[in-house]
Order: C-alpha cells, then structure tokens, then sequence
C-alpha cells in the first residue's frame, strides 16, 4: 500500500483543505461536472442576451422579456422575465436546498471539523462585500438597497471559467469552493427571505404550509416508491411543488424560498432494516436520486433562461457604460465582488486557523486560497436575483447594476485565471499523486488510508 504524499503536519493541529473521503471525492466530482456544462450554457445565454438587447433588434427582446401573462386573481399575472425569476429559478434552488441537506447531513460538513472553514469563509465572503458596497453607497440612501448583491458566488459561472483555462484545481480546493458557493447560496435565501420580502401576509404564508407538509409527508414515508418510479414524482409531488410555489409567490415572500424548503423535505438518510443509513453509491438516498434526475433540468434549461432574460442590457455604447461606471451602484458592485470576496475569504479562512491552530494541508499555500476567493467574486445568479430586488427590472440603477455585476465577474475570472494558472504546475503534480496507486476495488490508497 503506498504511502501518502502530503502527510499531515507533526502534532495534533488539525489540517484544513485536506483531501475528503473517496465516496463524498466522487460525488463532488460528478456534481462539479455537470456544474461546468451548466456554466458554459450560462455564458452562452447571457451572451446573447446581451448582443439582442444591444442590437437592432434589441426592442423585440424587451418586448418577449416583459409580456406577461398568467391568473391575476392567483397574482400570478407575470412577465416573462418573472416566471424565469420566480418560477425557473425556484428549481435552481430546490436543487440547492438538496445539496445543502446532504451536504450537512451526510456529507463531509456533518464534521464540525471540516465544515467550520468553509463555513467561516462563505460568511466572511458575504459580510465584506456587503461592508464594503455599504461604504460606497453610504451617502446615496436610494442605492443603499442594493448591499446584497455583490455577495453571492456563482458555482456554475466559477467552473465554467475553470473549464476554459484548464486549471487543474486540486480536488480539496474545488470541494472548498463547492462548499463555499452553497453556503453562500443558504445565506443569500436568507436574505433574501428576511429582507427583500415585502407586505407579507401571514395567510397565504400558513396555507402554504399545507402542501408543504404534504409533500414532506410523503416523501419521507415513502422515499423507495419515489425513488424507484419516474412517474410518481411528478403525478404525485410536483403538484403539491406548485402549491407551496404559488402560495409563497401570493404570501409575498419571494417564491424562490419555496424551492429551498421543499429541497429540506426530502430526505437524505436510506431506510435499511427500520434504520436510517447514509447513502452508498450504489443505494443512494431519496434526495440524491432526485439530485441526479432534476439537476440536468435546472443546468441545462431553467437556469440559462433565467440568465438569458436577466442579463439582457441595453448598454448605450461608450456613453452609456461611462454613466454606469459612475454610478455608486456599478462601483460598490465591482468592489464587492473584485476585492472584497476574496478578502472576506481570506481573512476568515486566517482567522479560523489561527484560532483553531490548524495549518494548511502542506501540498497548499495561501496562493491556492487567493485564487480560490478572487474565483468566488464571479457572481451571477443570484447576484442578478437580488439586483431585480433591489431596484426593480428596467430601473436604470438596475441596468447600470447588471452591467456591474457581468463586469465584475469578468474581471474575477480573468484575475483567478492569472493566479491559479500560475500554480498550474503544481496542481498537476498534486492531480498524478491522486490518480495513481489504486487497489483491486479502484480506492486509491491515499483515501484508504485515513480510514476513510
């Protein structure tokens, strides 16, 4: 059995982005592939929205953007950019409340351990950015509202950047800024939920509750029945899907925060002899089937479409994006997400070790963790979801917020590129020692090792 390259450190200090157990290792694996076709499907959508609002033809756009349809007295009137706000994205997030559920309840984050750093710096990611826009716009009470935008990280768009320079990102860093990304997106539902919900009415809230609870009835007195059929799910669980949806949209709580909570109901554990056992692989749970059934639905189509209707800006030429700059929305949405996402990543991630007296794993420097944070200030997303909160689709502050946000993201990925590119090498020596010296059963030895 071979030895392992990147022992950990004499004494008892705990070492933080170590290498994850090998089946949480292949599951990652699998969900930051398809994270990666589903950012490469972003870039292409928000592309062409963005050359049809600039083009010519750039009145039709709005035009299919913001016709609307739907049952008013259900207030389920909306635009089209709306329903791929508030009805797409809720899939995005049902998806995220999954991962964010299996992640804490079977996956690596169970361990205090392990998910206090990521954890700590996902908060740090959130905090400074939202500092820092608030000190820009500190005096302009009408911009104020935006401090939410410059902190989410956009998994999807981050890999999709790793795809294009052909980074050969660590495995431990890659689960670090999948962990990230997720706690990040929980922190944004929260705000979301606490401060962008308005005239919320208590009924439609607690009528809500009604098919909700169904649905988390069902699925968890009956996960091997929803689990084996394809039909079931959506004949049975769907509708009540659409219910808690419509109920929390007519509450007045942003209807995305549904999606999350159904995420929360389905359960994670397997049933095995009248006992709950983590997943296997091979006998994967509830939550984890239909992980792998709805994330090609939310990567590859509901989340383009969102991105295609919402990054849609008529820029105005060189005078147009010379007002924008000046904005102090633009320049506290920049800031944000350029220098204060990896900052906040930074500085907490330091913090937690020094007070934890953890050490980095030795194949990793603070080079790898800049990288990593520089790579979390490409927001997207969610980061457009709450700019149409903040200030309303077609407000001009909203525009001039778009094009922030797809600059800033821009710029992240073009500064992580040149950092982590730059220890390309190193990653690659890091990538061998990983792949080599496997067992008859195809476990390498590195993660048997650990007991793992």
């Amino acid at each position: 059995m071979a030895h392992d390259e990147s022992p950990k450190p004499a004494g008892s200090h705990p070492v933080i982005l170590q290498r994850s157990s090998y089946p949480e290792y292949l599951r990652i694996s699998e969900i930051l592939r398809k994270e990666t076709v589903g950012g490469i499907l972003l870039l292409i959508a928000a592309s062409l929205a963005i050359i049809w609002a600039n083009s010519p033809f750039s009145d039709s756009y709005f035009a299919i953007r913001d016709a609307e349809f739907g049952y008013e007295p259900w207030h389920l009137k909306l635009s089209v950019g709306q329903w791929a706000s508030d009805g797409l994205l809720a899939v995005f997030f049902f998806l995220t409340g999954l991962e964010l559920k299996r992640e804490f309840v079977a996956g690596d984050l169970r361990r205090i351990s392990r998910a206090i750093v990521p954890v700590a710096a996902a908060f740090g990611g959130v905090v400074v950015p939202a500092l820092v826009y608030t000190a820009v716009n500190l005096s302009s009470p009408d911009t104020l509202r935006g401090w939410a935008i410059p902190t989410a990280t956009d998994i999807a768009f981050a890999l999709a950047v790793l795809a294009v320079i052909s980074s050969h990102l660590p495995g431990a860093l890659r689960i670090f800024l999948l962990t990230l990304a997720v706690v990040d997106d929980l922190i944004a539902i929260a705000i979301i939920a606490f401060f962008y919900s308005e005239d919320v009415s208590l009924v439609f809230l607690l009528w809500m509750l009604l098919p909700l609870g169904l649905f988390a009835l069902l699925a968890q007195r009956r996960p091997k029945f929803f689990g084996s059929t394809t039909s079931g799910p959506w004949l049975i669980l769907l509708p009540l899907g659409i219910a808690t949806w419509a109920l929390m949209h007519a509450s007045g709580v942003h209807a995305t925060v549904a999606g999350v909570l159904l995420g929360f109901c389905v359960p994670v554990l397997r049933r095995s002899g009248g006992k709950s056992v983590p997943p296997r692989p091979d006998k994967p749970g509830l939550a984890e089937v239909f992980e792998h059934r709805f994330r090609p639905l939310s990567t590859g189509f509901a989340v383009p479409v969102f991105a295609f209707f919402s990054a849609g800006v008529a820029i105005g030429g060189a005078a147009g994006f010379a007002s924008a700059v000046t904005d102090p929305v633009f320049i506290g949405i920049v800031l944000g997400l350029v220098l204060g996402k990896p900052i906040g990543v930074l500085l907490t991630t330091f913090v937690v070790t020094k007070l934890t007296r953890a050490n980095l794993d030795p194949g990793l420097s603070w080079w790898d963790l800049l990288g990593v944070g520089i790579l979390a200030g490409v927001g997207f997303t969610v980061s457009l979801l709450v700019n149409d909160l903040s200030f309303g689709a077609g407000s001009e502050h909203d525009d001039h917020a778009k094009v922030a946000i797809l600059a800033a993201s821009v710029l992240a990925a073009l500064l992580a590129s040149v950092v982590l590119r730059a220890r390309n090498k190193r990653y690659r020596r890091i990538d061998e020692e990983e792949k080599v010296d496997s067992d008859a059963d195809g476990i390498p030895d590195v993660f048997e090792e650990r007991g793992n």
